[in-house]
């Protein structure tokens, strides 16, 4: 630590306030001029970078659906519905449901319950598709389901050993986004059965709300210069 005092007569303490100075000031103008060059004009040869990324969503539908049990709903959606959509980074397809319970429990002499009914959800885009399941608990219930085609452990890291071009290849989806999403909701309906008199309560299936969005990315990439020993 300097004082005042060391910065007017010792002339390494006025090199090094002086060095760390000129790295506080040019460092924010330096990593704003390369990523606004992410494409590799800056140099951008095999080199240590720090990515970072915001991610949006984009609504592409929403909805209520009877979805019965056993039958499938599905639906395909298209990012022509979307203004500009060729200019988004669409790295994903998020497909966000919620749900209650259609069963009723029966008093006496059945005293039965409200069983838990298991709703899955699937989210493809072109080879890209994942499913994820929820339950309702014998209530409301809710989950999503995402399918992602980037790289989303470089996001928030610094990257070493790989050009700006070969980054961007990963984060960057070059348009591969855009087309057709599709969305499968499926319910597996659980009936609970009367305690004294038998049969089981009616649970044909489930009404399902269901949001549909893109997942868009916006990142930097700049080169990254490890200052902890300054």
């Amino acid at each position: 630590m300097y004082t005042m005092e060391d910065l007017k007569t010792n002339r390494d303490a006025q090199i090094t306030v002086g060095s760390i100075l000129f790295f506080v000031l040019a460092f924010p103008i330096y990593f704003g001029y390369a990523a606004g060059t992410a494409d590799g004009s800056l140099g951008g040869g095999v080199a240590d970078y720090q990515v970072n990324g915001e991610i949006t969503f984009v609504e592409l539908d929403s909805g209520i659906e009877y979805v019965a049990d056993g039958t499938p709903w599905t639906a395909t959606f298209n990012t022509d519905a979307i203004n500009n959509a060729d200019e988004l980074n669409i790295v994903g397809l998020r497909v966000s449901m919620s749900y209650g319970e259609d069963e009723l429990a029966r008093g006496p002499p059945c005293l039965s319950q409200t069983a838990a009914d298991t709703i899955s959800g699937t989210a493809s885009h072109l080879n890209f598709t994942n499913s994820a399941d929820g339950q309702n608990n014998g209530g409301d219930g809710a989950h999503e389901v995402t399918t992602e085609w980037y790289n989303s452990s470089m996001v928030g890291a610094v990257v070493e050993g790989l050009t700006m071009d070969e980054i961007k290849e990963q984060i960057d989806s070059m348009g591969a986004g855009l087309g057709d999403h599709t969305v499968e909701i499926g319910v597996a309906a659980q009936a609970d059965s009367c305690t004294l008199i038998g049969g089981e309560n009616e649970d044909n299936g489930e009404e399902v709300s269901y949001t549909v969005e893109l997942v868009v990315l916006e990142y930097t990439i700049a080169p990254f210069i490890d200052t902890s020993d300054i």
